[in-house]
């Protein structure tokens, strides 16, 4: 007998199925990063933004896929990370809206909900490029719409579905010309299209299971602890892989190090190959130490302070923290370094998110910071184009407070629109004034080229250094020193005045006066500032104004 209707009990099924094969696969889909950056991460943004969307689900005993469909939506939202995540939760946003109110779905209702998805998702982006996970939702769904009638069962529509999907995503290098270039279908297309696969086998019976299981559910456990029995923190997991051209690894040497940040350590080596666990206050320092050594192949992180408290919540009486006095203005910042945190507060951030390029925070993450600022009127700097959609989202949602994204897409950007923040001036000449100033800036960033490949006319090597121009990779040469000078070569014109170099991991104050003085001596107009930043992934950012 053909199905003709799912309820959603087998919705979450198949949503849990979908969440599963993208994380199976999400390595891979970080790997169609279009940069040769050691920073493609669409396949982790939606694997984390799929995942919290089915954690929303597993305690759920509800049959109405309405229902069902709601509660999923709700958890993408929170959980979205990149502007990949955010795109992915609005599909399912406009999917939700479209099944609303039904406690079964039959096979027109599912095609016009994707239908009603994509309408949502591409009112959320401000200028859709096409060639993209977009392009690929509309074109699958268009599909659906035209075809439904054709089809005899819900298997088959999802089978058209995930069809018409490939076939979008094999066209994606036509339509954006930067992917033909590398040679890469869009990554967040392929994501979408994992999920969708996970649905069709979920349809069809077939169970699609995590290839690692990392930690099993101790609730008893959990429940028998207390704050003062236990520290928590962050589980931070991750398998790396040992690149033998950065910094030697020692098991034992490195075990040491990760003991002075934490506990529960189990540090294990096979060839090239090491599998980390460890409990930490400061998963982004676990992090940085093991990227000197190599790339990340999983990774990893769940708050544990976070899943204790929602465990005991309700059998542990907590007084609620005192909230902080309401303020005129709370100014929220992303970043990532230690160095820059420092830089961001002095200025007058009120509240840092630690996150950036490899570790995009959550609209749950800016939800948060916003209800613990208590603020009348919020300020949001992203310092990243795959930021901004998680803080708009996060605006859109929040009420009571006035929150103000000024789109920063980079450090450079952020703290110069920082700089030009006025306690004494209204919100909206405030935005003006800061969103005006992002403009004005030049920024820079140095990091190492993973791959092979050509963009722009450059040739890049793998393991080359090499400098990126606001969107676009200017050099590529294997000391890291040329490339910076090349880079600040390209800044810098007769209009310059001021240059300010952050210096990141691995890069030493000598080698970062070195480069102040190459710019001091060839512009003998501009005035250089330097700061250690402490920032991973990227050795030299610069800023020119």
């Amino acid at each position: 007998m053909s199905l003709k209707q799912i309820n959603g009990i087998l919705f979450k099924q198949m949503v849990i199925n979908g969440a599963n094969n993208l994380a199976n696969k999400s390595k891979y889909v970080d790997q169609l990063n279009v940069f040769p950056v050691p920073d493609g991460d669409t396949g982790t943004n939606m694997s984390m933004t799929m995942t919290a969307g089915a954690k929303a689900l597993v305690s759920l005993e509800e049959a109405s896929i309405g229902k069902v469909a709601k509660v999923l939506s709700r958890g993408l939202l929170m959980g979205a990370r990149g502007n990949s995540g955010v795109i992915l939760s609005q599909l399912f946003r406009g999917f939700a809206t479209g099944l609303e109110g039904k406690d079964e779905a039959n096979i027109e209702e599912i095609a016009k909900a994707l239908e009603s998805g994509v309408k949502t998702a591409y009112k959320a982006v401000m200028k859709p490029v096409e060639g993209t996970i977009l392009t690929v939702a509309r074109e699958s769904a268009e599909a659906a719409v035209e075809k439904y009638e054709t089809v005899d069962s819900i298997v088959d529509l999802y089978e058209l579905v995930v069809s018409e999907m490939q076939v979008s995503l094999d066209r994606t290098p036509e339509l954006l010309p930067v992917l033909k270039e590398v040679g890469v279908v869009d990554s967040g297309g392929q994501g979408l299209t994992y999920i969708f696969e996970g649905f069709l086998k979920a349809l069809k019976g077939e169970t699609i299971a995590l290839e690692e299981v990392t930690e099993t559910n101790a609730e008893s456990a959990q429940m028998a602890l207390s704050n003062d029995e236990a520290e928590f923190g962050y589980c931070t997991e991750f398998i790396l892989r040992i690149d033998e051209k950065r910094t030697p690894f020692k098991e034992d040497v490195f075990r040491g190090r990760l003991e002075k940040l934490g506990n529960s350590i189990v540090v294990v080596q096979d060839e090239d190959i090491v599998k980390v666990h460890v409990h930490t206050l400061t998963p982004g320092e676990a992090l940085n130490l093991a990227q000197k050594h190599g790339e990340f192949m999983k990774l990893k992180i769940e708050n544990m302070t976070e899943q204790h408290n929602e465990i005991i919540g309700q059998n542990a009486p907590q007084e609620a923290p005192a909230k902080r006095e309401q303020a005129e203005y709370g100014i929220i910042s992303v970043v990532a370094g230690e160095g820059i945190k420092n830089l961001f507060e002095e200025q007058g951030c009120h509240y840092v998110i630690e996150g950036g390029q490899t570790m995009n925070p959550s609209t749950e993450d800016f939800l948060k910071a916003i209800d613990e600022l208590n603020a009348k009127n919020i300020i949001i700097l992203p310092n990243n184009s795959n930021i901004i959609m998680a803080a708009n989202q996060a605006a859109q949602v929040t009420e009571d407070v006035n929150v103000v994204v000024v789109p920063s897409k980079t450090i450079p950007q952020g703290y110069t629109a920082l700089m030009m923040f006025n306690e004494n001036a209204s919100v909206e000449d405030n935005t003006e004034e800061m969103t005006q100033a992002i403009a004005e800036v030049k920024s820079g960033q140095v990091t190492y080229a993973v791959r092979d490949t050509q963009m722009n006319g450059v040739d890049i090597k793998e393991n080359d250094f090499i400098g990126i121009l606001d969107k676009d990779i200017v050099v590529s040469v294997p000391s890291r020193f040329e490339s910076a000078c090349a880079l600040v070569d390209q800044m810098i014109d007769e209009d310059s005045e001021i240059v300010t170099i952050l210096f990141g991991e691995g890069v030493d104050e000598d080698e970062a006066d070195e480069l102040a003085e190459y710019i001091e001596n060839k512009f003998e107009d501009v005035e250089v500032t330097i700061f250690e930043g402490q920032q991973p992934v990227y050795s030299y950012i610069i800023s020119v104004e």
